[in-house]
């Protein structure tokens, strides 16, 4: 997993509107610490949301099946696989995970499709033989949109998982500025 590019927008202006309820516009960092460890759900760390982050993020397929059940994260554009498939050289584009025979599999049904005249079925029934055995490994890159109040939720639910892509991801997490001074602590 590859995470690159990163970008985050709305720090400040965010942690100066987390005195909005309170009628205070004045920047306090202080505050902020003590609304963002809020317990999540609480509703009290909402200026969170307004500190948006944008990254390239390259990871396999699995991954991006977890990823996307989180409603406040944004694809914004990624790399397509149905229209990529038949140009991608399958062994380079998979994780150290995806078994030898599945790639070369694979790689001869690409091969196979791309290299040989054959009639419109059997041309559809190969492309779905192609996508159908395509391995969960799959690398594939996307340039995502999200926010900390999204990823203060990635982060409790998946620090502790099992998959090192979520590992991984949260140690992006940890290293976005504030996100730890504002975050993670004990929870009030």
């Amino acid at each position: 997993m590859l995470i690159e590019n990163t970008q985050v927008y709305g720090l400040e202006e965010s942690v100066r509107a987390s005195g909005y309820p309170m009628g205070n516009d004045d920047y306090s960092g202080s505050r902020a610490v003590r609304l963002g460890g809020t317990k999540p759900g609480s509703g009290h760390d909402c200026f969170l949301k307004g500190i948006v982050v944008q990254a390239d993020v390259t990871a396999p397929q699995y991954f991006w099946l977890q990823w996307q059940r989180y409603h406040f994260h944004d694809i914004i554009s990624s790399e397509s696989k149905m229209h990529r498939i038949l140009e991608m050289d399958i062994r380079e584009q998979c994780n150290k995970y995806v078994g030898r025979q599945v790639i070369e599999y694979v790689g001869s049904l690409i091969y196979a499709y791309n290299n040989n005249d054959m009639d419109n079925d059997f041309r559809k029934e190969l492309f779905q033989r192609i996508i159908a055995n395509c391995p969960m490994g799959l690398m594939l890159k996307a340039r995502i949109g999200t926010n900390y109040l999204q990823l203060k939720s990635n982060w409790y639910q998946r620090r502790h998982h099992k998959l090192e892509e979520w590992q991984t991801y949260c140690d992006w997490i940890e290293g976005l500025p504030g996100f730890k001074e504002f975050v993670i602590r004990e929870q009030s």
